[in-house]
């Protein structure tokens, strides 16, 4: 059995062996634990302390994530022409300069442009950190070392949220206003934290290249296309499925924090294990595939639970999430196989900072779509969705067949696939 199908231990005692995965890990659950903090208390604190309305925040937060979606490919470019490493910690600096500003805000264009201001650098970050993974994590451990940092994030928010839990237990505003600073001086962790990894070199672009090639690669184009939309099941069981249980199912609303912890803890717990088969582009279409199937499983399941009781629901839910979460995280390997597979290894960050296009573009439409589904239609709604992830899984392989076949033609000559 060759080594490509046993692939070396990544940690010991849930510790990573190598180097440069424990300081992002480091990295990632500091950043993620103050983040986790903010998400909890935000929303409270700019309506019920500082008195703007619901609309307001929702449309300061959607500035900033057009704005996000604006610098994601900029930035990954920025990061392969000017050093990954460098570049990311710059942007982390930025983050952790500007985490705390958004509670000076005193207006609702004030809340925008201090939120859009936060969301340059921490998207900025993102995209460039996702380069900076795939450059360092070499031999088809891309997809493994993803895993392990989505493991640890989704830890990290888990435990952030406790902290912001107890903010909205006192309720007063300097509560709220120490989450913020607790954000920032974890971001500031995070940013230092980053001058820890290997300085990579920066990738010299060839006369007459374009600057933005990936735009012109279109099998790529596609491809991110396909994870997009099956990005789209983080934002159904997110949101749409929090909206279900309290307009449609008779199950008690403390069930969607319920199901949040369940979520949270399989993917702590199993998000490597169910990755380990998805470390080239044809493995990844795979899993893409056999994810696409358990989520769609999992859809039909939930789809039943208003038509019956309290205690109906509730096992339905439980079972249908359940069963959902396995397909989340062998499907997010397959997507991280995919991405990185079909990449050029020295502009990862470019074609990276593309590939969260399709999920940030998802998370500006998602959201009406699944309530319009999940919860106007109810029942059929979900039944929609299910077909939607098993139409994708029946395009995802020839699609990345095409993708891979392609390389060549496209220039990219160092892809991992």
């Amino acid at each position: 059995m060759s080594l490509r199908e046993v692939p070396p231990p990544l940690t010991r005692r849930g510790i990573p062996l190598e180097r440069d995965l424990r300081v992002l890990a480091l990295g990632s659950f500091a950043n993620r634990f103050g983040a986790g903090a903010v998400m909890t208390t935000s929303a409270l604190y700019f309506t019920r302390q500082v008195g703007f309305s619901a609309a307001e925040v929702a449309l300061a937060l959607s500035v900033a994530a057009i704005v996000g979606i604006v610098v994601q490919v900029p930035a990954g470019h920025l990061g392969d022409s000017r050093g990954p490493r460098r570049v990311l910690t710059i942007c982390m600096t930025g983050a952790a300069l500007t985490s705390a500003l958004p509670v000076l805000a005193r207006t609702p264009w004030q809340l925008a442009l201090l939120l859009g201001l936060l969301a340059l650098f921490e998207r900025s970050a993102g995209s460039v950190q996702q380069g900076v993974i795939a450059q360092l994590a070499t031999g088809g451990r891309g997809v493994l070392f993803k895993a392990y940092l989505r493991a640890v994030t989704n830890t990290a928010i888990g435990l952030g949220s406790v902290f912001g839990g107890a903010a909205l237990v006192i309720d007063e505003s300097w509560a709220y206003v120490s989450v913020f600073v607790l954000n920032a001086l974890f971001t500031g962790f995070a940013a230092w934290n980053s001058t820890r990894l290997p300085d990579l070199p920066a990738y010299v672009r060839v006369e007459g290249e374009p600057r933005l090639a990936v735009l012109r690669d279109w099998p790529y184009v596609v491809v991110v296309a396909v994870t997009g939309l099956f990005s789209l099941h983080f934002f159904v069981m997110e949101l749409g499925l929090a909206l279900y249980i309290s307009e449609r199912t008779s199950a008690p609303p403390v069930m969607v924090a319920v199901l949040l912890v369940v979520n949270t803890a399989c993917v702590a717990l199993f998000q490597v294990r169910l990755s380990r088969r998805a470390d080239s582009v044809e493995a990844g279409a795979r899993a893409l595939v056999r994810g696409a199937v358990w989520i769609a499983a999992g859809f039909a399941i939930v789809a039943l639970a208003d038509r019956g009781d309290a205690t109906f629901a509730v096992v339905v839910l439980v079972i249908g999430s359940l069963v959902h979460v396995v397909g989340e995280m062998i499907g997010s390997g397959g997507q991280w196989g995919l991405q990185m597979g079909l990449a050029p290894h020295e502009r990862q960050g470019q074609y990276q900072g593309f590939a969260g296009l399709g999920f940030s573009v998802i998370a500006v439409v998602g959201p009406p779509v699944v309530t319009l589904l999940c919860v106007e239609m109810g029942e059929t709604g979900w039944l929609v969705l299910a077909a939607l992830m098993l139409a994708i899984a029946l395009v995802s392989v020839p699609v990345s067949r095409w993708a891979l076949a392609s390389r060549e033609r496209y220039g990219v000559l160092t892809h991992s696939g």
